[in-house]
Formats: C-alpha cells, sequence, structure tokens
C-alpha cells in the first residue's frame, strides 16, 4: 500500500497496523489546510515510526539479553547496521548458531546481514524488497519490516505450529492469534455479566477493532479481572485507556 502514513510494520501493505489513527480517521477540522496539512501528515508519519521503532527495540532486548553472550540495542537503525546483534537475535530466537564476522568494516557488516537474511530464506520466511544493503545502511522502513517478519514468524506463527511455506501462512498466524482473542473474551463474557453489557466491542481485525482501547482493557480483564475495573475504563478517553491498559500489561503480566 502507498500512503501518506507509513505501515506500522512493514513496507508493504499486507502487513498494515497502525498504533495511531490513519488519516481517513482525520477529519476536516481537525487538520489545516494547505502547508498545514502537510506539516501534520509529517509529524504522524514522525510518530507512527518513533513508537514503532521503541516497540520493535523492547521486543528484540528481551531476546537479546537471553543470548549468550547478552547483547543491548539503544538505537536500533544504528546497532542492527553491523549485523551482529541481528546474528544474535536469530539465534537467541532459533536456538542455532549463525557464522559472524568480528570485523569493523563495511564488508564484515554486509557479510553478516547477508548471513542472517539467508538464514531467513532457508526456514522458508519470505523477505519482501529487504535487502542486506538497506540494514546495514539504516533504511528505517525496511529495518522496521524486518525486524515484524521476524516477530510475525518467531512470535506468532510458531506459536500456532504452522508449518506451511505458502503465501497464506502470514494471515492464517494472524487469524489463529485473532481466533484465540476472541475465544478468551467470550469465554470469560458468558461468566462475566458486566463484560456482556459492554457495547461496541468487536473484535474483527487488528487495526481498527483496537483503536479505542476499550478491546486491550477487556482482554487484560479476561485474562486477570483484579488489574481491570471495566467501569472505570469505559469513562476513560481512547488515549488514557491505551495508557492504562499498556501500563498494566508492562507492571503486572510482564508484558513490554
Amino acid at each position: 500500500m502507498t500512503s501518506p502514513t507509513r505501515s506500522a510494520f512493514s513496507p508493504t501493505s499486507s502487513r498494515l497496523t497502525n498504533f495511531v489513527p490513519d488519516l481517513a480517521m482525520l477529519t476536516s477540522r481537525s487538520l489545516p489546510n494547505g502547508h498545514g496539512l502537510e506539516t501534520s501528515i509529517h509529524s504522524l508519519q514522525n510518530e507512527q515510526e518513533r513508537v514503532q521503532k521503541k516497540t520493535f527495540t523492547k521486543w528484540i532486548n528481551i531476546y537479546l539479553s537471553l543470548h549468550e553472550p547478552p547483547y543491548f540495542i539503544k538505537d536500533l537503525y544504528e546497532d542492527i547496521k553491523d549485523g551482529t546483534k541481528l546474528i544474535a537475535l536469530l539465534e537467541a530466537l532459533s536456538g542455532q548458531t549463525l557464522p559472524m564476522e568480528r570485523g569493523r568494516k563495511r564488508a564484515h557488516f554486509m557479510s553478516n546481514v547477508s548471513n542472517a537474511l539467508q538464514f531467513l530464506e532457508l526456514r522458508k520466511i519470505k523477505l519482501v524488497n529487504i535487502r542486506p544493503l538497506d540494514i546495514v545502511d539504516g533504511n528505517p522502513t525496511i529495518v522496521l519490516g524486518l525486524i515484524w517478519t521476524l516477530i510475525l514468524y518467531f512470535q506468532i506463527q510458531e506459536t500456532y505450529v504452522i508449518d506451511d511455506d505458502s503465501k497464506d501462512a502470514r494471515n492464517k498466524a494472524k487469524d489463529n492469534l485473532l481466533e484465540w482473542v476472541r475465544k478468551k473474551i467470550s469465554d470469560f463474557s458468558s461468566s462475566s455479566e458486566l463484560l456482556r453489557k459492554i457495547d461496541g466491542l468487536d473484535i474483527r481485525d487488528f487495526t481498527t477493532s483496537w483503536r479505542d482501547g476499550l478491546a486491550f482493557n477487556v482482554l487484560i480483564h479476561a485474562i486477570r479481572p483484579d488489574l481491570i475495573d471495566v467501569h472505570r475504563v469505559k469513562r476513560m478517553d481512547v488515549r488514557e485507556r491505551l495508557e492504562n491498559a499498556f501500563d498494566v500489561a508492562e507492571q503486572h503480566l510482564g508484558v513490554p
């Protein structure tokens, strides 16, 4: 998809997931005309990328801390350039050992990243428009796209044991995850008078269904009812709901 707003995870439209409202959610009253509109679009793009980068960095560091020796990423675009931390991440995720160059020349960087991408291709993980050169150059869109591919495969697809190298494998993984969310909430709702009375809770996808923050809070409530007061959450505005869900998930469920 070619859009004024950058895809949250990937340079391709099939993986579009927004952390902040897209332009379709913005009205003519909320944005100025002319130059002001361009400025607002640019600001929106920057905010999306900032959130993506921060989120992906946290996810990476969880697994790098398990590597021996442990690694740590501070600046995603810079620290991934030499390929060593990318290889360490793949080793931590897969339990396998990959060849790694320790030199500090660009040729060593290219070799490491190439080895990492070849490892993914051997596992039949499709890499769309992701080249070693783009990673070594720290291209933000490509780096974010690569990390989202890793999350989708190692965190979601393998969790649901989807042994399928077809182009539909990723969609199947997301469908399974969506079905888990629905079942988790549905099972709890059947025994909860409170959740049965919630209006507007219709989880159909991983985009619009989550934007108002209610689904995040209800999912946490279904897992740990003591952590979320749904009545209080319903009175919050959207930003407060999202912040509440993310804070509770990190502090009490260990979800960064």
